[in-house]
């Protein structure tokens, strides 16, 4: 595996949710805190941004064209050509402390989202949503403390997801078929030292990679939940992770500079930008919200 590159000085509050789209051969990703969506074509070395107009929190395609985005204010449309976005839904619409988080779309075309409590990360409030395509919703699970990063494997069986505050990566069985989750187990439990759980996917071989908020690195864990190997990154709070490029074989990981001390973004300049490194695996390309 190559060193960490430098990719691109965009000096996020909080980067999330990168996502590769092999068609357009760019990467996109978010800025929870700056309401900002970015665009990468590395070949071209074209940075784009799009303002969005809600405060926007995790990203993923749409089938029909456009974006389906987790925000703090529930799920919408958004459309970066025109600016457009519209209202879907918000469960919690009557718990203003409690805000959708992080999303991703199952392979059968559901959104699947985390929430938490953002006037108290430790308290277990959070749950687990999926959307379906008829814009009905369901929850699947409750009880984390920052429901986070959120993946499935190649065949679609098995769920990971971050219960961050609790410091651990939990497992369920998937009915691909009626979207629920059975039988939570923890995969892996992670050690104060290395920091918080964060965004999460699964590469081909069906292994899980973690960012680690605070801990300076990304893991990778093999299915059993054993660490096969860490990338260590230049800035403390790496979030996100996306595998891109030809081959799908190189990592992105977005970062944060947000929560650090004025001495903390002193003696970590790049906190907040975006990083790539050269791997020897590949990564699954992700589905599209059928919705």
């Amino acid at each position: 595996m190559s060193d960490i590159e430098h990719v691109l000085p965009v000096q996020n509050e909080v980067g999330e949710t990168p996502l590769w789209i092999p068609e357009q051969k760019a990467l996109w990703w978010i800025d929870i805190e700056g309401k900002r969506v970015h665009r990468l074509d590395p070949a071209a070395g074209e940075h784009q941004t799009f303002d969005v107009d809600f405060p926007i929190t995790a990203l993923a395609r749409r089938a029909a064209g456009g974006w389906i985005a987790a925000a703090k204010t529930g799920v919408h449309f958004w459309d970066h050509r025109t600016g457009e976005s519209e209202f879907v839904v918000d469960p919690e619409a009557d718990n203003p402390d409690v805000r959708f988080n992080d999303g991703v779309v199952d392979r059968q075309g559901r959104f699947l989202i985390g929430t938490l409590n953002q006037k108290d990360l430790d308290a277990p409030d959070g749950s687990l949503y999926r959307l379906d395509p008829d814009r009905s919703i369901h929850k699947l699970d409750d009880g984390f403390a920052v429901a986070n990063g959120i993946g499935l494997s190649g065949d679609g069986k098995t769920l990971y997801l971050t219960d961050m505050f609790h410091s651990r990566i939990l497992a369920y069985d998937y009915d691909v078929e009626a979207g629920t989750v059975a039988n939570q187990r923890t995969f892996a439990e992670v050690p104060a030292e290395a920091g918080l759980p964060d965004g999460l996917i699964v590469d081909a071989a069906g292994f899980v990679w973690s960012a680690h908020w605070g801990g300076w690195r990304v893991t990778r864990y093999d299915p059993e939940g054993t660490v096969e190997r860490e990338v260590k990154v230049p800035v403390a709070n790496a979030t996100c992770m996306a595998f891109g490029g030809e081959g799908l074989d190189e990592l992105y990981v977005t970062t944060a500079w947000f929560l650090l001390s004025d001495e903390e973004r002193a003696a970590q300049p790049a906190a907040g930008d975006l990083f790539r490194v050269a791997t020897d695996v590949r990564g699954l390309p992700e589905p599209a919200f059928a919705g």
